[in-house]
């Protein structure tokens, strides 16, 4: 047999092992790996997360038919770094994706450097179609591009919905619960080429279902993966006329209750199509909620703080892992991140690492299939390059504290604050003073990770 055939072969055995290791039913294929990815949904604007003014009944059914997470973290405190979080399940140090101008703009020069192994690449490497759907905000350079970086397709904004403003805009319009549907010149592009500009976004929730739909169907008969990174509730804010004025939270709940449409969406066609049992749906969000745009901001429940911040509002979020008949039903106090995916789904897909890249996350499965606890571990909160936090266990340190938006600079802690996050989620009660012991363990396990991590070139300046 030659390699083309023996690659394949030895992928399937690989992850048929995986789910006969795990106690679960043996799959004809590969699972499909699905994750959506909302921008600036806080921890508290689901119904399943305590939301009581907005509907999202299928993602509550979801949550109920899944596995829900209490505290589950994004990998940055702002879009671009998280996403180069996500994708690559490395903290953005590594790959310049984290610096002073905090995201990509328009004029950025830089990007996700084309040496990144992303997770499309890994899972395309091991014969799954892959696709991207949704705001990429990775770089608009060559080397940077989705289909640069592993994607077989492309749809969606190229960056945030609320760049290339329009020159004559009103200051705040972006924050407006009522801006200007022509205000920004954002394009939308399929496969690298413009198809409308400006992008009508009351159309984009529906459009970008639409097409994630299809490629699901096309795609029913082998592995696939589908990155769905929605624009919204990121302002400025639109929904379409089926959506528009239904929330009782205004038109922050009627983007999201549209999201929320868009996951029943995607989870009634796979089951549809028979791929329920076969496909890891993950649901996520990019960082907790924009407070400074007010009542089109969201909320991020009982948390401190939001977007922009590492406070806990700033960088726990929702976090929905979905896999009817493999994943038992239930809520989960165990610490994990959206670092964590791209091992996990290299262990479904029966693939490989990629050789001398140091990934930041753990495998989910024995947590998500078996229940079992996950190894103990550390994680870091990062502003930019410099890490401002670390969480070990229940216990979380800051060195450095400053709120997303409107603080010149950050105060430094020379004696770190301490919080118990089981005891005291919103981070009011600061033990410090007690718990010397637990300050010396984070300050070494912040140590011994800076000793590990390699700076790559900025990309963000």
């Amino acid at each position: 047999m030659n390699n083309e055939v023996t690659r394949p072969l030895s992928r399937f055995i690989l992850a048929a092992m995986f789910l006969l290791g795990s106690g679960t039913m043996l799959s004809a294929a590969p699972p499909n790996v699905i994750v959506i990815y909302a921008d600036d949904l806080g921890y508290g604007d689901l119904g399943c997360y305590g939301s009581p003014t907005i509907r999202t009944p299928n993602l509550d059914k979801m949550a109920v038919e899944g596995l829900r997470f209490t505290d589950f973290y994004s990998g940055a405190e702002v879009c671009t770094p998280s996403r180069a979080a996500l994708l690559t399940g490395r903290y953005p140090l590594r790959s310049g994706m984290a610096g002073p101008r905090r995201v990509l703009f328009p004029n950025s020069n830089g990007g996700l450097p084309p040496a990144e192994v992303t997770l499309a690449e890994s899972l395309k490497d091991a014969g799954y179609a892959t696709s991207h759907i949704g705001k990429w905000h990775l770089g608009i350079h060559e080397g940077s591009r989705p289909q640069d970086q592993g994607f077989d397709a492309t749809f969606g904004l190229p960056y945030s919905n609320d760049m290339d403003g329009r020159a004559d805009l009103p200051k705040g319009s972006s924050g407006s619960p009522t801006p200007p549907k022509d205000g920004w010149n954002v394009a939308l592009t399929h496969n690298g080429k413009v198809i409308e500009q400006p992008a009508d976004q009351t159309t984009l929730t529906k459009r970008y279902t639409e097409q994630a739909v299809k490629f699901i169907r096309a795609n029913q008969e082998s592995p696939f993966f589908l990155y769905f990174a929605h624009t919204f509730p990121h302002v400025p804010l639109f929904a379409s006329p089926e959506f528009k004025g239904r929330s009782r939270a205004g038109i922050f709940g009627d983007a999201v209750e549209e999201l929320d449409w868009s996951v029943g969406e995607l989870l009634s066609t796979l089951r549809e199509l028979k791929l329920a049992g076969n496909t890891l749906v993950v649901f996520s969000s990019d960082n907790g909620p924009w407070l400074t745009m007010g009542n089109q901001g969201g909320s991020a429940g009982l948390l401190r703080e939001g977007k922009g911040s590492t406070w806990e509002g700033g960088m726990r979020v929702p976090g929905i892992v979905w896999m009817p008949g493999k994943i038992q039903p239930g809520v989960t106090t165990q610490m994990a991140s959206v670092l964590d995916l791209y091992p996990t789904a290299l262990k479904l897909a029966g693939a490989s690492s990629p050789q001398g890249v140091s990934l930041d996350g753990l495998d989910l499965s024995p947590l998500l299939f078996d229940r079992k606890p996950l190894a103990d571990r550390s994680f870091f909160y990062y502003r930019g390059t410099e890490i401002f936090a670390c969480r070990i266990g229940e216990w979380k340190a800051h060195f450095q504290t400053q709120i997303g938006y409107g603080q010149p600079k950050p105060d430094l802690h020379t004696s770190p604050l301490l919080f118990n996050l089981a005891l005291d989620p919103s981070e009011k009660r600061d033990v410090a003073d007690r718990h010397p012991d637990v300050i010396a363990q984070i300050q070494a396990a912040v140590k011994d990770h800076q000793a590990s991590v390699v700076p790559a070139a900025p990309q963000l300046n």
